[in-house]
């Protein structure tokens, strides 16, 4: 096992860290871009004791509105835009993983010259990542994405009906503001979906990572399980602080970096989202939690003791004769199982989308990204018609 790791984001944690958000950004500007999705944080009077913060520590405010729940490249370049305008000199991301993505994105399409897709990963071309960013700070009001403590974003290019992403460390947030009080509004369903959404970022690695990474098995398992005991109360409970300052947290620990370290993984069920949900827009977690089982029992095929060692560790399952096949299989069916219980889809049918557009599925997914051999990578790397066989088992 050999890595690199660094996370150099300042978190601040728990409830009522709000307040704080006008000192964190007083250390990295004066003039603030802040960028919100549609409109929940005014609402909830969320928007109103930021904007609050802010100014009682000399900075101001421009608003960037409207980011889109699949942020949209146009959506960028708008905020990029209205930076340059406004000359300002740090970037705030008021909202769930969207409101963060795009608020990263425009803060480094502040500096970008050129085509404004070169620097988003797209097929076999080298993206040209950025190297400068105005400072940006997080303050996620949903758990789910982990995009407040780490250095990627996902766009929309609506124009090419592509979905994809960029990763450099200029994007790291200097500091990420995570206050579970502001979660306390999230409807059921949407945190349902944030409960799928961090399981799944560590489920991705924990399947498609390289092997003898025992410590960081026992991460991800962990997470999960924390997940899945917090989650359901969240869900049953929206005003339960507890739950809801567990799962604030679980999010943030299952995609800082500190679970995947040294496992190199790919993320064939998110790649494979992307591209459904650039088509249809609809709610990224929703399609994990469609993707994810079918992707692992297409997977668990042609690696059964991983998959047997997820049941067991998670689900208690016992091998009966040591059979891992079917360990397995009874492990992917009771996550699929929870996933419905706390209110996910699991089935591209009730996302209304139907079989018709699979292989175009299938294409532009690998149009984003593929490995040498044209292939989507992860454990196993995935052809096209191995793309198209887990779609067609999800519908």
């Amino acid at each position: 096992m050999q890595f690199d790791f660094m996370n150099p984001t300042k978190i601040i944690f728990g409830a009522g860290t709000l307040s704080r958000l006008g000192e964190a950004a007083r250390a990295a500007g004066t003039r603030a871009l802040l960028v919100t999705g549609g409109g929940s944080v005014k609402r909830n009077g969320t928007f109103e004791r930021a904007v609050a913060s802010l100014q009682a520590a000399g900075v101001s405010v421009t608003e960037c509105e409207g980011v889109e729940p699949n942020p949209r490249l146009s959506t960028v370049l708008r905020g990029a835009q209205t930076a340059r305008d406004e000359q300002c000199d740090v970037v705030i991301a008021l909202g769930g993983g969207s409101s963060m993505d795009a608020a990263k994105a425009m803060a480094a399409m502040v500096f970008h010259e050129g085509e404004p897709w070169d620097m988003f990963f797209a097929g076999e071309k080298k993206p040209r990542l950025p190297v400068r960013a105005l400072p940006i700070i997080t303050v996620p009001t949903l758990a789910a994405t982990g995009s407040e403590m780490n250095s990627g974003a996902v766009i929309t290019n609506e124009r090419t009906t592509q979905k994809s992403f960029v990763q450099a460390p200029v994007l790291f947030p200097k500091t990420a503001i995570v206050d579970p009080e502001l979660t306390l509004t999230v409807p059921p369903d949407q945190t349902a979906y944030g409960i799928c959404d961090l399981i799944t970022h560590v489920t991705e690695g924990y399947f498609n990572g390289v092997d003898g990474t025992p410590l960081q098995d026992r991460f991800a398992e962990s997470v999960i399980l924390t997940a899945m005991e917090w989650g359901p109360k969240a869900v049953a409970d929206g005003s339960d602080l507890e739950a809801r300052t567990q799962i604030q947290w679980a999010s943030v620990v299952a995609l800082n970096g500190w679970v995947q370290i040294g496992t190199q993984a790919g993320f064939p069920v998110h790649m494979i989202e992307h591209t459904l949900s650039a088509h249809h827009d609809v709610a990224h977690a929703a399609g994990l939690a469609v993707v994810n089982p079918a992707w692992m029992r297409f997977a668990a095929a042609s690696r059964p003791e991983r998959f047997a060692q997820f049941a067991e560790r998670v689900f208690g399952v016992r091998r009966n004769g040591g059979n891992a096949d079917a360990a397995a299989r009874e492990g992917i069916d009771r996550f699929e199982a929870f996933l419905r219980s706390i209110g996910c889809p699991t089935r591209l049918s009730e996302l209304g989308i139907g079989g018709e557009l699979i292989d175009t599925y299938a294409a532009d997914t690998l149009r984003v990204i593929h490995n040498k051999e044209g292939k989507l990578p992860g454990r196993p790397a995935l052809s096209r018609d191995d793309i198209v066989a887990v779609l067609r088992a999800a519908l």
